[in-house]
């Protein structure tokens, strides 16, 4: 399972989320352009030490990354607010890709019908979204919860000790 982050501007969540994919030892991508450089100051305060433990893939453009992902037969499962199917109904596969859009504009049309699922993670009525960072957070764990990813990390740990 892999995150991409496609052309993210805010430097704290993507910080957050490159955290998060280090810890739960998960690929992470960005599609550019970013609205921030890596040097960002609040983006290396939010991934921390973290960033040198994450595999971060940056891909020039929507359609680099496209390319790759066709080449490599990889599952895109965009998580958008105007989607209709919930993420807890959605089988998740090791070959997935979750894919989250801009904070301030989502994705556009042609990102959108790329997609091979379209999922929502509901809210209460009247509100609009969740943070970006919560919603990987949210995702991500649900499918690792279902294929198996969180289990493994557990037993790395067991294994290790506290």
């Amino acid at each position: 399972m892999r995150i991409a982050l496609y052309q993210p501007d805010i430097p704290q969540n993507a910080g957050t989320i490159l955290r998060l994919c280090a810890c739960l030892k998960v690929e992470a991508h960005i599609i550019e352009p970013a609205g921030f450089p890596v040097s960002d100051r609040h983006f290396r305060r939010a991934g921390m030490d973290y960033l040198d433990q994450v595999r971060i893939v940056r891909h020039d453009c929507w359609a680099a990354f496209a390319r790759w992902r066709t080449e490599s037969g990889l599952r895109l499962v965009l998580f958008s607010t105007k989607a209709a199917r919930p993420y807890l109904d959605h089988a998740y596969s090791d070959d997935d890709i979750l894919l989250f859009g801009r904070e301030t504009a989502g994705v556009p049309d042609e990102v959108t019908a790329a997609a091979d699922a379209r999922l929502v993670i509901p809210v209460a009525p009247g509100m609009r979204s969740l943070n970006v960072a919560v919603s990987v957070a949210m995702a991500l764990g649900e499918g690792l919860r279902q294929t198996g990813g969180l289990t493994t990390l557990a037993a790395h740990r067991t294994a290790e000790g506290p």
